[in-house]
C-alpha cells in the first residue's frame, strides 16, 4: 500500500494497493492478447472512443479539477485550464491521425514489370507510459492518445503524486469505449515503474528527471526497446534592451511561477540587457511579490504548494549556495511556515553560472536574473547548460530574436512568449532534456513503425 497525500494540508487522501510483479505480468499478458484485435478495429471506432473521452472530460471537468488540485496542489484555476485545453490536443489527434498513418504509395511504375512501392505504418504493440504529475492530462495524453489511436495497447503508470487523476483517466477512457485490456493503469511508486520496464513491452515512454530517464534508457537498451524520453530543463529567457519593460516582466513572472514553477518548460533563468536591468528587476519583483500564495482551492491563489516535500530542501540549498557566492535575495527565499509544502516566490539577482541556481533544475517558484552586456553574451550563457528544451527571447525586433534563437540549442524557440506547448508543433528536446518527439504529426508517428512493401505484377 502507498499513501496519497494532499501537499497543501498534508492530509491523507487515499491508500492504494501497488502493482507487484505478478499483477503486472497478468496485465501485460492481457494487453498482448488484446492488442492485435484493437489494431484491427476500424480507425473510426478508435477515433470515436477518444472523442467520447474528451466529451467526458468536459462533462466532469470540475470534479476532475478538484481531484487534481487535491493531490498535486495546483491552483484550481490552473487545474481547470489544463482540462479545458485538453480539447485542443484531442481535436488535433482526431483530425490528423488518419493522414499521419495512412498508406503512402511512393512509386507506381507501369512496367514491365509493373511495380508499386508502398509504406504502411503499423502499431508498435504495447507501450509502457511512465508519466508525470505536474501536468498529468497534458503529458500523459501526448503519449496515450496517439498510442491508442494508432492501434497500440498502453500500460499507463501515472506518477505516484497524481495517481487518483491517473485512475480517473483510465475510467473515462474505458467509459468512452477503449477496452480495459488495451488501457491499463499501473499503480505504485518508482518500484512499480522499474517492474513495468521488466515486462514484455515494445516501447517505453518516460517523463521525469534526467537521472531517472538515463536509467530507463539503459534498461530499455538491453532489449532494444523503442524509447521516448521527456526529461528536465533549465530553460532560459533573454530580455533585450528594446522591450516594453513592464510587459516583459509580467510575462516572465507567469512563465517562471505558473504551477509554482513545476513545469519542464518553465523559465528557470533570465538574462537581461544591462541597459534595462534595473527597471526590469524592479518590475519583475513587483509582479512576483503580488502573487497570492495559499490554499490551491481558493480562486484567488496564484501559487500553491510544491507537489513533493523533498523539493523544498532543493530550493533552500540553491538559495543558500547562491547567496554564499554573492547573489542578492530580492524576494522570498524560504518555505512558508505551517502545514503544506509551500515555498515563497523567490527572486535572486547578481547571479552567475558558478551557482547551482543557474545550472541545475529548480522545479519550483525560484528564479535568478543575470545581467548581460550584449546579445553575444546572452547566447553563450543560454547555451551554457546540459539541457536543451526551450528558450525565449523578448524584443520588439523579430529578426533580432530569430538570429539569437537560431543559435540556441533547444527544441522549442519562443519570441515574446514562453512556457507554451502546441499540439501542432513537435515537442522535442536536445541534450539532457530528452529523446524523441511527441505532439504534431511527427509525434503521432512516434507510435508506429513503417513496413516497406515491394509489389510486382508478373
Amino acid at each position: 500500500m502507498f499513501k496519497v497525500i494532499n501537499p497543501a494540508t498534508e492530509e491523507l487522501l487515499a491508500q492504494l494497493a501497488e502493482h507487484d510483479r505478478d499483477t503486472l505480468a497478468r496485465s501485460t499478458a492481457a494487453a498482448r492478447a488484446a492488442q492485435p484485435g484493437w489494431a484491427c478495429t476500424a480507425l473510426a471506432e478508435r477515433l470515436t472512443a477518444v472523442r467520447r473521452f474528451g466529451e467526458l472530460l468536459q462533462a466532469r471537468r470540475e470534479q476532475l479539477a478538484r481531484t487534481l488540485t487535491a493531490e498535486v496542489g495546483k491552483p484550481i484555476r490552473q487545474s481547470r485550464n489544463e482540462l479545458a485545453a485538453m480539447q485542443g490536443r484531442i481535436a488535433f489527434f482526431l483530425e490528423h491521425t488518419e493522414a499521419a498513418i495512412g498508406d503512402e504509395i511512393v512509386l507506381q511504375s507501369p512496367g514491365p514489370p509493373r511495380l508499386e512501392e508502398r509504406i504502411r505504418y503499423e502499431p508498435l504493440g504495447i507501450v509502457a507510459n511512465i508519466s508525470a504529475w505536474n501536468y498529468p492530462y497534458f503529458v500523459g495524453s501526448n503519449v496515450f492518445l496517439p498510442a491508442l489511436l494508432t492501434g497500440n495497447a498502453v500500460l499507463y503508470k501515472p506518477s505516484e503524486h497524481a495517481t487518483l487523476t491517473g485512475l480517473a483517466i483510465a475510467e473515462l477512457l474505458h467509459e468512452g469505449g477503449v477496452p480495459r485490456e488495451i488501457f491499463q493503469p499501473v499503480v505504485g511508486n518508482g518500484a512499480a515503474g522499474r517492474l513495468l520496464l521488466e515486462q514484455d513491452v515494445d516501447a517505453v515512454c518516460f517523463t521525469g528527471s534526467y537521472a531517472t530517464g538515463k536509467r530507463v534508457a539503459e534498461a530499455a537498451a538491453a532489449r532494444l526497446l523503442r524509447v521516448q524520453l521527456e526529461l528536465g530543463g533549465k530553460d532560459p529567457a533573454y530580455v533585450c534592451d528594446d522591450v516594453e519593460v513592464a510587459a516583459a516582466a509580467a510575462a516572465l513572472v507567469e512563465g517562471a511561477f505558473y504551477n509554482a514553477g513545476q513545469s519542464c518548460c518553465a523559465v528557470e533563468r533570465i538574462y537581461v540587457h544591462r541597459r534595462i536591468a534595473d527597471p526590469f528587476v524592479k518590475a519583475f519583483v513587483e509582479h512576483a511579490g503580488a502573487l497570492v500564495v495559499g490554499d490551491p482551492l481558493d480562486e484567488r491563489t496564484d501559487v500553491g504548494p510544491l507537489a513533493r516535500r523533498a523539493q523544498l530542501e532543493v530550493l533552500e540549498a540553491q538559495v543558500a549556495d547562491a547567496v554564499s557566492r554573492g547573489a542578492r535575495l530580492e524576494l522570498g527565499g524560504t518555505r512558508r511556515t505551517g502545514a503544506g509544502y509551500f515555498f515563497q516566490p523567490t527572486v535572486l539577482t547578481r547571479v552567475d553560472h558558478r551557482m547551482a541556481l543557474m545550472r541545475e533544475e529548480s522545479f519550483g517558484p525560484i528564479i535568478g536574473i543575470q545581467e548581460v552586456a550584449e546579445d553575444e553574451e546572452a547566447v553563450a550563457l543560454m547555451n551554457d547548460t546540459e539541457y536543451g528544451l526551450t528558450a525565449a527571447v523578448y524584443t520588439n525586433d523579430r529578426s533580432r530574436a530569430e538570429r539569437i534563437l537560431a543559435r540556441v540549442n533547444a527544441g522549442s524557440a519562443y519570441w515574446n512568449c514562453c512556457d507554451r506547448v502546441s499540439p501542432r508543433l513537435p515537442w522535442s528536446a536536445r541534450k539532457h532534456s530528452g529523446l524523441g518527439t511527441t505532439l504534431s504529426v511527427a509525434g503521432i508517428r512516434t507510435f508506429v513503425q513503417p513496413k516497406a512493401w515491394h509489389l510486382t505484377a508478373l
